[in-house]
């Protein structure tokens, strides 16, 4: 196959080189086009232009794949732990025993957040929304630990850094959530690990005993492994377009937090527990609303199926699935919501038009049917989203840095008025010209 690509303007013809992947994925690389002929691309949205090249995460939503680092979501789902995969996406492989244990330590000796934050939760309203208070905290950071803010630290300061924003993210939202309900904060105890830690948090009484759900950990560790990175999304490039600054770590995690706030990107969940509140109101009579979802003159969206990048099926999905009836079978949760999901889901799977249209359940329909059901709002899932893509927010920030890439600056094409005079304001209006 040819190395370049031709590019005919102007009756001149222009050789573009050829990208290759290490999965066959090809791309024209343009960076030369502007030089060349004065051109550049137009791409809404950058639906179809590469930012980068990364070796983080592989994505084929036709073939409905999704590797970390080359390792199968399915085997890490099963096999691994969060922190575990957290660890392969921020360096690149699976750690040996010593390395995991060295990075679990740092993670616990930093859960700690500094007191003088604790402040800043009493200025809060108690409404504020928990996205809110995790960006801004997570932005305040950089304010405790000034030695971060060059984006050229040694191996070592970086590592503590990583330590600090895996260990304190899951404590700041924890207290965000109980700050919310007037309730006083629990600390990090040390004698759990990363999930059994942040349930502790979010539950737990300084008058009661709190015991953690193995069931519920289990699934947790598995929901959070599978948002733990998902190639270059919104949030993923808003992290490295900050970063491409030279913004510091806490700054740049701060901006991602940020857009993954927006209902196009993080809140699929929320609006899945929307729709089935919105079902139930009206009487729960689920079969009525799969009619209206099959309907192309109703409005109605069913939330929480089919996928914008996979087009085939979510391979998350049938994972969390199977965490999904093992929570709600160990936690004989009674609660209309979720029967009202499960006949959705039953409905929907033997209905010829959502299987001819691979409109399955996703990954979004799942867990937020888990979240509910373990006791988290619904305006704190999109902060466990956040909390699961943490790691692959890391590494997307740290391998910007170390492949020295430049700021990202797009371009566009101008389509507002042409070059004109000035006029003052008195002539402006005695010639009747209107200003928007």
């Amino acid at each position: 196959m040819s190395k370049t690509a031709k590019i005919i303007y102007n009756d001149k013809t222009y050789e573009l080189p050829l990208v290759e992947g290490s999965e066959q994925e090809h791309a024209i690389d343009i960076s030369s086009l502007r030089d060349k002929t004065g051109l550049i691309t137009l791409d809404s949205g950058y639906k179809n232009s590469g930012a980068t090249l990364s070796k983080i995460t592989f994505l084929d939503g036709e073939l409905g794949i999704l590797r970390y680092r080359g390792y199968p979501i399915e085997q890490l789902a099963e096999k691994s732990s969060f922190l575990e995969v957290a660890h392969l996406l921020i360096y690149g492989e699976l750690p040996t025993t010593e390395q995991f244990s060295n990075f679990t330590t740092g993670i616990t000796r930093h859960s700690l957040i500094h007191e003088d934050m604790k402040r800043f939760y009493e200025a809060y309203p108690k409404k504020a929304h928990p996205m809110s208070i995790l960006a801004s905290m997570l932005c305040s950071l950089s304010t405790f630990y000034s030695d971060s803010l060059t984006p050229k630290l040694s191996p070592e300061a970086l590592a503590t850094t990583i330590h600090r924003l895996i260990a304190k993210t899951s404590t700041i939202a924890a207290w965000a959530y109980k700050n919310s309900l007037g309730h006083p904060v629990m600390y990090p105890q040390n004698k759990f690990n990363y999930c059994e830690n942040f349930l502790h948090m979010m539950f737990a009484m300084p008058t009661e005993d709190y015991e953690v759900d193995p069931v519920v950990v289990d699934a947790l560790d598995k929901l959070l492994i599978l948002h733990a990175d998902h190639e270059q999304n919104c949030s993923a490039s808003t992290v490295r377009m900050v970063g491409s600054s030279h913004a510091n770590l806490y700054a740049s995690i701060s901006a991602g937090v940020l857009a993954l706030w927006g209902p196009r990107h993080g809140g699929a969940n929320q609006e899945v527990i929307q729709m089935l509140e919105a079902i139930k109101a009206d009487g729960g009579d689920y079969k009525k609303w799969l009619a209206k979802a099959k309907d192309k003159n109703d409005p109605f969206l069913l939330m929480g199926f089919g996928h914008r990048v996979y087009k085939n099926f979510d391979p998350r999905a049938t994972i969390i699935k199977k965490a999904c009836d093992q929570v709600l079978k160990k936690l004989g949760v009674n609660d209309p919501i979720l029967e009202i999901a499960k006949g959705l889901e039953e409905e929907a799977l033997k209905d010829s038009y959502f299987v001819e249209r691979k409109l399955y359940p996703n990954v979004d329909f799942y867990s937020g049917i888990i979240y509910r059901a373990i006791g988290i709002p619904t305006d704190m899932f999109t902060v466990m989203f956040a909390l699961g893509r943490l790691p692959g927010w890391i590494a997307q920030w740290k391998e910007m840095m170390e492949n020295k890439e430049p700021i990202a600056r797009p371009r566009q094409i101008y389509t507002g008025a042409v070059t004109r005079d000035y006029v003052p304001a008195k002539q402006r209006e005695k010639g009747k010209v209107l200003v928007a």
